[in-house]
């Protein structure tokens, strides 16, 4: 069971000149701005810049479900392939990246 897109991550290249375009962009200061990661909270969603991603491959969506274990087990019986398996990002919140049968990336979150 999902709780829906909640939150949606763009890989960058350069955090700085990222950070001021979406700052722009969406009209909002970001919510948590650190070395590693930018947050911005707008209409009810999360939008993230990570300086550490692939910008090759593109945004990453996440889906909120409750139990991410489970739902990654099913989806890789259904046959996705996980890419970055179970990680703590702060606040109780737990990510993980899979690979849909295209090759799509599809995100998981689940928070505390």
């Amino acid at each position: 069971m999902t709780d829906g897109i909640k939150t949606v991550v763009v890989p960058v290249s350069d955090l700085a000149a990222s950070k001021a375009f979406y700052t722009r962009l969406l009209g909002v200061e970001p919510a948590h701005d650190a070395p590693y990661y930018v947050g911005f909270e707008v209409a009810g969603q999360h939008f993230g810049l990570n300086p550490n991603g692939d910008v090759s491959a593109g945004l990453v969506y996440y889906w909120h479900v409750e139990d991410l274990a489970a739902t990654r087990d099913a989806l890789v019986a259904a046959g996705a392939t996980v890419v970055q398996d179970s990680t703590a990002v702060g606040g109780g919140r737990i990510i993980a990246t899979l690979t849909d049968v295209d090759g799509h990336t599809v995100g998981l979150a689940q928070d505390a």
